[in-house]
C-alpha cells in the first residue's frame, strides 16, 4: 500500500531535481521545466495531505497551482521565443537584453 510518506518521498525527490536543473542549467527550455518540475512536486503534496486529512482544500490548491504553471509556461515560452529570434541563443550568460 502506498502511504503518504512515499509520496512525500516522491515529491521531495521531483523537487530536489527541479532545483539542481535551475541552479546548474543556462538553457532557458531545461529551466522553465525544472520549474514545472517544482511546481508538480508542491502538486503532488497538495494532492497527498488533501487525501490524508480528507479534506478538497489540498485538490483546489492544486488546480490552481496548475492554472499558475500553464500561465508561466505560455508566458515563458512566449518571451523565450522573442528572445531566441533576438539574439539567436537559448543560453541565459548570452542574453544581455536588459544590460545598458
Amino acid at each position: 500500500m502506498v502511504t503518504t510518506f512515499h509520496y512525500l518521498l516522491l515529491a521531495a525527490a521531483l523537487f530536489t531535481i527541479g532545483v539542481i536543473g535551475v541552479l546548474t542549467r543556462r538553457n532557458i527550455m531545461i529551466i522553465l521545466m525544472s520549474i514545472e518540475l517544482m511546481m508538480n512536486a508542491v502538486n503532488i503534496n497538495l494532492i497527498a495531505f488533501s487525501a490524508r486529512l480528507q479534506q478538497v482544500t489540498g485538490q483546489v490548491f492544486a488546480i490552481f497551482v496548475i492554472t499558475v504553471a500553464a500561465a508561466e509556461a505560455a508566458v515563458g515560452l512566449g518571451i523565450v521565443i522573442a528572445m531566441f529570434k533576438n539574439k539567436e541563443t537559448m543560453n541565459i550568460n548570452e542574453i544581455d537584453l536588459m544590460k545598458w
